[in-house]
């Protein structure tokens, strides 16, 4: 009887957890409910591009209808979790494979996810729930539909979702709000449910070995079915301290430190993990710093270098005044090794017998000045900055003639390193991110095409303005760096083809931000008009665009522009009651020249004669209703300030819309009038980018050189431009071809391997790398 009490007595508190856990969730839930009410109607007051705005729509109209079906289900699926599970058949194969249906995947992906979330958060709260539940229990682990489990609450939720109609594509425009609601409300709940069992004398204190999963042995040996014995119980028959471990009662208990969730959420719970954890930026971040690490590690040995010192460090007179000659030394040769005198005519060598002399140059000023340095620090950082310089000069992807120009580098990062201890303890520093701007930029240019360019120009002028002011430090560098930023984006879109092209992408970015910005303020003048739903939807779906595309070719103010705003004014009043004869009247004359009017409108917008046709019934029909129609008139005066509004629509309009664009190059043809011959529209190939592709998508800079691989066909291109607003990019190859992607497509070609950098590690990050490797393999020569 005591040991059929104690179990009873472990059941209800199992069972009493999870109706408190699930009671917390619920509430949770009811909360969830408004924040996805107010995120969907957020959403639709926010600039998007029209089919976006469309599923918006969309979602606010579904989640309207099913919002209460969806909580309700949702919670009457958690009550039903409570109840005790009906066995479920073995399998014929233990750890046998199954074939898991894709929505169900998908629902599976989309849990784990907020699974994630909960968990980096709320981790310490729910491993200790874990070990209280299965102390309690007497088992090694939690089934995987156990509702105590994120991912199994999560799960039931998102299955609803989908069960009541409503779409993924909408769960993912409000995922957000339920990732940081749930987040926060599972932690307490956990905290909740442990401090109640704390309460009722479960484990008050944890210690390592509860967290060490105990089962029977004998659960592990085929065919026993014997269950654990329970333990031992106080003299009065009560079930006693809740807390006390199993003892002499349960010899065969043993460890099995393995965990096993069920096959499908596992899969997609890990899935989800290296998705969500980190970004090909971050990752490549990650390894830098690990390079940085291991020579700040190096210069720290010892005492050599004093990384917690702020500000200039204080050289030894003799290094001052090594470098000071070697500098000057350097100034007054060639950069291909010939010596300079007031009246001798220099020959400057730019190619590789320039690039060999200059690297043995600076060789031989790195071993005086080592022989003049004072501390074991100074002599460390001269070796490193060598060592970098000469793995910089033998990149032979770099143009030779660019490569002796970073020659003349070496000494004055040589000196930003002596003083600055940040050069070597951040990949920030600017003489870094300098070096490695220049470097990524003229990687895919041979000798011939850098030779005598803007571009060899540039870096020529960098290096001397670097040069003549050497007591500085990383403010020149910074300076420098910000001018080189400006040119560049100058330089790249400067070639007669690049310009034609970039000024296409710029209107079609221009015209799609205006429609989008026209048809939010449109709208908003509508919404407190009595406007018959078809006028409403021909005036955003249609009209806010023909408005954008005329602004574009003629300019916002230009009468036929002008002219196509009025008449969306016309349109509305046309459209509304006609209570007497005389409006009746002037509607009749007026509709021949307004149905030609939205035909002009619509055909350069370059819709078919079939769709021109198409609204225009519907335009009369809405038109003939309106004779008809009993409702009171739209005031005189408010047409009068629609219209107003609408001519000067410019000045109401703000903000951006994302995402992608039907666009081809006969599509801009089309809108804009323009040739778009010479331009590959990127319109397909790649999956549906994750977060971390679109924000590396957003983090490429312009310069850098990749290799694109398009319907079948690899080039090495060069990303050259991105719009204002971030929505088109503009890669050239050297062939002459320019390949406009969206910013969307551009993170799907990431992430199918489609777009790939030449560059994996940035220049100073694997001069720094090979400047390791030659150490570890010679480290006498650190101080040698």
């Amino acid at each position: 009887m005591a040991i059929q009490t104690f179990v009873a007595r472990r059941e209800q508190l199992l069972q009493e957890t999870r109706q408190h856990f699930v009671a917390d969730a619920s509430r949770a839930l009811e909360e969830l409910g408004s924040l996805v009410q107010d995120r969907l109607s957020k959403l639709m007051g926010e600039a998007a591009l029209s089919r976006d705005m469309q599923d918006r729509r969309d979602a606010w109209t579904a989640y309207q209808q099913e919002r209460a079906a969806w909580i309700n289900g949702t919670l009457q699926d958690w009550k039903e979790a409570l109840q005790p599970a009906a066995p479920k058949p073995k399998r014929e194969v233990e750890g046998a494979l199954e074939l898991v249906a894709t929505d169900v995947a998908d629902n599976r992906i989309l849990a784990s996810r907020l699974a994630l979330g909960v968990l980096e958060r709320a981790g310490a709260e729910y491993n200790d729930l874990l070990v209280r539940i299965k102390h309690l229990q007497g088992t090694q682990e939690l089934d995987s539909d156990d509702i105590l489990r994120p991912e199994a609450i999560f799960l039931l939720m998102v299955e609803r979702w989908v069960k009541v109609g409503l779409s993924r594509e909408a769960w993912y425009l409000v995922n957000d709000v339920g990732q940081e609601l749930w987040t926060e409300r599972l932690k307490q709940a956990y905290a909740s449910c442990n401090a109640f069992l704390i309460n009722q004398g479960v484990l008050p204190t944890i210690e390592l070995a509860d967290r060490i999963s105990r089962v029977p042995a004998a659960a592990g040996r085929s065919g026993d079915s014997s269950t654990p014995t329970a333990p031992s119980l106080s003299s009065s028959g009560s079930t006693g301290d809740l807390s006390g471990e199993p003892g002499a009662a349960n010899p065969g208990q043993g460890h099995h430190p393995v965990s096993r969730y069920g096959l499908g959420m596992a899969s997609a719970f890990e899935e989800t993990r290296i998705l969500t954890t980190s970004t090909p930026m971050a990752r490549t971040r990650s390894r830098a710093l690990g390079v940085m690490g291991q020579i700040k590690g190096l210069l720290a040995g010892s005492g050599r270098v004093d990384f917690e010192t702020k500000g200039q460090r204080t050289l030894s007179p003799a290094l001052v005044a090594a470098m000071a000659v070697h500098s000057v030394a350097g100034s007054v040769r060639s950069v291909g090794g010939s010596d300079r005198s007031a009246d001798a005519t220099v020959v400057e060598d730019f190619g590789p017998a320039g690039v060999a002399r200059a690297s043995a140059d600076l060789r031989r000023h790195a071993t005086a000045l080592k022989s003049a340095a004072e501390t074991q620090g100074e002599k460390a950082v001269i070796e490193i900055v060598a060592l970098m310089f000469q793995a910089i000069l033998q990149e032979d992807r770099i143009p030779p003639g660019i490569r002796v120009w970073f020659a003349r580098l070496q000494m004055p990062v040589l000196r930003v390193a002596l003083a600055e201890p940040d050069f070597f303890g951040t990949l920030d520093h600017p003489a870094r991110q300098l070096i490695d701007r220049m470097g990524s930029c003229v990687m895919g240019f041979d000798a011939s095409v850098i030779n005598g360019s803007a571009l060899e120009t540039e870096v020529k002028r960098i290096v001397q303005v670097i040069e003549q002011y050497p007591e500085t430090g990383k403010r020149v560098y910074q300076l420098v760096y910000d001018e080189f930023q400006k040119f560049l984006a100058q330089f790249l879109t400067g070639r007669s083809s690049t310009q034609k092209v970039v000024s296409v992408a710029q209107q079609v970015e221009q015209k799609q931000t205006l429609t989008i910005r026209y048809t939010i303020e449109v709208r908003n003048m509508l919404k407190d008009l009595p406007v018959r739903e078809e006028i409403r939807q021909f005036l955003f779906k249609i009209w806010a665009e023909v408005l954008a595309i005329a602004a574009v070719r003629k300019g916002p103010q230009h009468e036929e522009t002008l002219a196509l705003k009025k008449l969306a004014s016309d349109l509305v009043w046309a459209a509304s009651a006609k209570p007497n004869r005389s409006d009746r009247a002037r509607v009749i004359r007026d509709l021949p020249s307004l149905l030609q009017k939205l035909r002009t409108g619509m055909t350069l917008l370059g819709l078919t004669q079939a769709d021109q046709d198409a609204y225009i019934k519907t335009v009369s029909n809405t038109l003939a209703d309106a004779f008809a129609s009993k409702t009171k008139a739209i005031p005189g005066e408010q047409i009068a300030a629609m219209a107003e509004r609408l001519a000067r629509l410019e000045e109401f309009v703000s903000g951006d819309g994302a995402g992608d664009l039907p666009l081809d190059a006969q599509s801009i043809e089309v809108m804009l009038g323009l040739d778009a011959s010479n331009i590959d529209v990127v319109t397909d190939g790649g999956s549906k980018p994750t977060a971390s592709m679109l924000a590396w998508a957003r983090q490429l800079q312009v310069g850098s050189w990749f290799t694109l691989d398009h319907n079948g066909r690899e080039s090495q291109v060069q990303f050259v431009w991105r719009s204002e607003h971030k929505h088109l990019n503009l890669f050239a190859s050297s062939d002459g071809r320019s390949y406009l992607i969206q910013a969307r497509r551009l993170a799907a070609y990431l992430q199918a391997g489609l777009l790939l950098p030449q560059e994996q590690e940035a220049l100073t990050v694997r001069a720094t790398r090979d400047a390791l490797t030659k150490l570890s393999a010679n480290p006498e020569r650190l101080l040698g």
